[in-house]
């Protein structure tokens, strides 16, 4: 686990002005939804007056940020133009010529850095999966490849691959790689430790996607969007380019497949989307770095939501009317008290019985984390288990009773707890740097299992790719 020090100053909601009953009332709403946050820290005035981590996920912990990676990617490309090497026109055919495809359209050609940022290149939704079939080994290519129903900077569409091509062109006009360019320029100046980026199988940062950072690393990337660009006395980013890439460059419509919410309306930036109040980072499954500059407020949430829209209802109508009200000193301690003891619960029963159980996974499903016909082994071992994945193993994760337990079996950690309902050994194995999680349920009587995802990972459901650090594949997520 990463530990570094405190990145920002902490206060009191009291002190602050801010109502420790309007947290509490938030922290209601997000808890009587049906799926988790994973953690939450407030800042007002430039103070965390509220930070809170629901066990086993913790402080020091990088999260996986999925789509908030975008924000971080545009912030790379206002570098990349203060320094002179890449402007709002460049085109990508000229900046990546030997991506360019025979038969190029005249659209393709003429797309550039402003139409990727604002994602308004004419597709109608997310190319990626198009790209990626039409070149398996070339996704930019890809990406020109696949038609463009509208006019080039008409029309939004939500479309990952846009930033891919994106950071391909920071990388090549900067000489170096996006975690690179971000650790030189911003985290590093920001005393942000332990980024982790996943990569294509290339070896590349997917740009849309794939960077891990602490919460308050988070929270402290809104606080430098709401100083404009300024950290410690000094300017990391350019003034301009921070209102530029957080102010409203295009309407926005309801995206398929995603939850209805007023927020997803308010328009979007240069990878930044408006909402109802400030502006926001957005990653799928409730990953938010919400900015109101208004209010000198900036909210940093990681999370396993379903619809990660749903937070920012009761951050509007919980949260906002507690700014500058009186507050009691006596309502901050119980909020305090109640976040330290914010955890989710290890799996309730018993530790016998005291032998090996064996099973097979059925047949696999959509949201199944293996294959069907794994062999899943369980082994008691002392305040625990030993599961066995595969057959010969595979894959060997610790398994607590009463307790987490970590283990990395394959270079990502996995903090595990379980017991013994009656005849069903049933485990919850946590892919602690990112939003899933794993079930596991064993029937010792049937030898059957099964192992599915709370949300099952948008680059696929195989267990064994969410285990290795860092996570290499073919991007594809949608």
């Amino acid at each position: 686990m990463s530990s570094q020090p405190a990145l920002l100053p902490r206060s009191t909601p009291a002190a602050s002005g801010v109502s420790s009953r309007s947290i509490s009332a938030l922290l209601d709403r997000i808890e009587a939804q049906p799926a988790e946050c994973h953690s939450i820290m407030i800042v007002h005035r430039g103070h965390v007056v509220a930070e809170g981590w629901w066990a086993p996920y913790s402080a020091g912990r990088p999260h996986l940020l999925y789509s908030l990676t975008k924000s971080f990617t545009a912030i790379a490309t206002g570098l990349a133009i203060a320094d002179g090497v890449l402007s709002l026109e460049d085109r990508v055919v000229d900046v990546l010529p030997e991506h360019v495809p025979a038969g190029i359209s005249p659209q393709a050609r003429r797309l550039n850095v402003h139409h990727l940022l604002s994602m308004t290149t004419g597709h109608r939704g997310d190319s990626l999966d198009e790209a990626w079939r039409l070149e398996p080994g070339d996704l930019v290519k890809g990406f020109l490849r696949v038609p463009f129903p509208d006019p080039e900077g008409t029309r939004h569409a939500y479309d990952n691959a846009t930033t891919f091509v994106l950071a391909r062109m920071v990388e090549r006009v900067t000489g170096r790689g996006l975690p690179e360019l971000l650790q030189e320029r911003l985290f590093g100046p920001m005393g942000i430790e332990h980024a982790e980026w996943d990569r294509v199988a290339s070896g590349a940062a997917f740009g849309f996607h794939g960077l891990h950072l602490t919460t308050e690393a988070v929270a402290a990337f809104g606080e430098l969007l709401l100083r404009e660009g300024m950290w410690g006395g000094r300017r990391l980013v350019p003034r301009e380019w921070v209102r530029l890439a957080t102010g409203r460059h295009v309407d926005t419509r309801q995206v398929e497949g995603w939850s209805e919410n007023p927020d997803t309306l308010c328009g979007y930036g240069y990878q930044f989307w408006m909402s109802r109040h400030g502006y926001r980072g957005d990653g799928a499954f409730g990953q938010l770095c919400v900015v109101v500059p208004e209010h000198e407020l900036v909210v940093a949430v990681t999370a396993a939501l379903t619809q990660g829209e749903s937070i920012l209802g009761p951050l509007w109508e919980c949260l906002l009317p507690g700014l500058g009200q009186a507050a009691d000193g006596r309502d901050d301690e119980m909020l305090a008290d109640r976040l330290r003891r914010s955890s989710f619960a290890p799996v309730p029963g018993s530790a016998g019985p005291e032998r090996p159980a064996e099973a097979v996974l059925g047949a696999s499903t959509e949201d199944s984390a293996l294959p069907g016909g794994t062999t899943v082994i369980v082994d008691p071992v002392q305040g625990g288990w030993l599961v066995r994945f595969g057959s010969p193993s595979e894959v060997e994760v610790e398994v607590g009773h009463g307790e987490w337990r970590e283990s990395a079996p394959l270079g990502r950690p996995v903090v595990a707890t379980g017991a013994w309902q009656g005849g069903t050994f049933v485990a919850e194995l946590y892919v602690i740097t990112t939003p899933h999680r794993v079930r596991l349920e064993l029937d010792a009587d049937a030898g059957t299992a099964v192992a599915t995802w709370n949300t099952v990972p948008l680059t696929g459901p195989d267990l064994t790719l969410h285990l290795r650090s860092p996570l290499m594949t073919r991007p594809d997520v949608a």
